[in-house]
């Protein structure tokens, strides 16, 4: 009968025991009451406890799991630990009004992390659920300020009010409020059919001023063509008549040298041989204007002038001149 005393009492000293060792995994903390009053929480690793007058605060956590056909489930379990860790609640889908009256549906993930589990154990009962009815209420003050076009061009607006307005409010639960994201805005059926045809509208009006636009470029584009292609015709004959100019004249100055110089000689005989030079060069000049008036077609009659006599007398001087020559 002693052994068997002495054995149970051994077995009851060993699950006393191995209440007492509780091991705590790492990001993880449990908060101890020792006879119903706070004692201490505890930290990663192994820590002892004293049996029956330790023991863990039981908290109450809602979880919400998403199944394969996008169905979410709620339910509310009772934990011990208490994660660390951030964590991603999936806020169900809600119905927002915007400040035009239109009823919009939005989805929410939120970030959090508990800092203080001392403050999310005993300053709120179900601090997930907690959270989530303050971001449906915030959500819906925040997208009530805003009307539709705002809300759809406007997310991380919106994400940046909710994460500061959240984290300023769960301070006091001991949570850190790190990041908010709406994952889907659907307006009404009626609203998105309306937007479509506005896009597509406005689609249109963007093509047709792109098309006028290019229009109004290749005239623009043809008329500077025309222009410069006529600036270089007119460079390119004023051009070719200066040359031409340049050619006649530098011609007749030629001409005239070639004269001159033929005049000069001829003078130079004529005195040579102590002739009139003047006389001489009426008489060249008198028949050249001979054969200019003789030389039209029906030209029959030819008048000899008074001085004509004149010039035969030159003829006569030349012809002397020669002779002596």
């Amino acid at each position: 009968m002693s052994y068997v005393v002495l054995s149970l009492l051994i077995l009851f000293v060993f699950i006393l025991l191995a209440k007492g060792l509780v091991v705590v995994k790492h990001a993880q903390a449990i908060v101890i009451e020792r006879l119903g009053k706070y004692n201490r929480t505890l930290s990663a690793g192994i820590n002892l406890l004293i049996p029956i007058f330790d023991k863990p605060r039981e908290i109450e956590w809602k979880i919400v799991r998403t199944g394969f056909d996008g169905e979410s489930t709620t339910r509310n379990v009772t934990l011990r630990r208490i994660e660390l860790r951030e964590t991603v609640y999936d806020f169900p889908r809600q119905n927002v009004i915007t400040r035009d009256n239109v009823v919009i549906e939005i989805n929410a993930l939120l970030y959090f992390q508990i800092m203080d589990p001392i403050k999310a154990v005993y300053e709120i009962v179900n601090l997930p659920n907690a959270i989530e009815k303050l971001t449906q209420t915030t959500l819906r003050n925040v997208i009530g300020e805003m009307d539709l076009d705002g809300t759809l061009s406007s997310r991380d607006t919106i994400n940046d009010k909710l994460r500061v307005i959240l984290d300023e409010a769960t301070d006091k639960w001991g949570v850190k409020v790190n990041r908010v994201e709406l994952q889907d805005i659907n307006p009404p059926t009626d609203i998105k059919a309306a937007m479509e045809k506005q896009m597509r509208a406005e689609r249109d009006r963007r093509a047709a001023i792109l098309e006028a636009e290019g229009l109004k470029r290749a005239k623009i584009l043809e008329a500077e063509g025309i222009k410069e292609s006529e600036i270089n015709k007119a460079e390119g004959v004023k051009k070719s008549k200066i040359l031409m100019a340049e050619g006649e004249a530098e011609a007749r100055v030629k001409v005239a040298q070639a004269e001159a110089e033929a005049v000069e000689k001829v003078t130079t005989a004529i005195l040579k041989s102590k002739g009139n030079p003047s006389s001489y060069l009426i008489a060249v000049k008198y028949i050249e204007t001979l054969n200019t008036m003789v030389s039209g077609k029906d030209n029959k009659v030819i008048y000899m002038p008074y001085e004509a006599t004149g010039v035969l007398s030159s003829l006569g001087s030349i012809k002397e001149m020669l002779e002596k020559k």
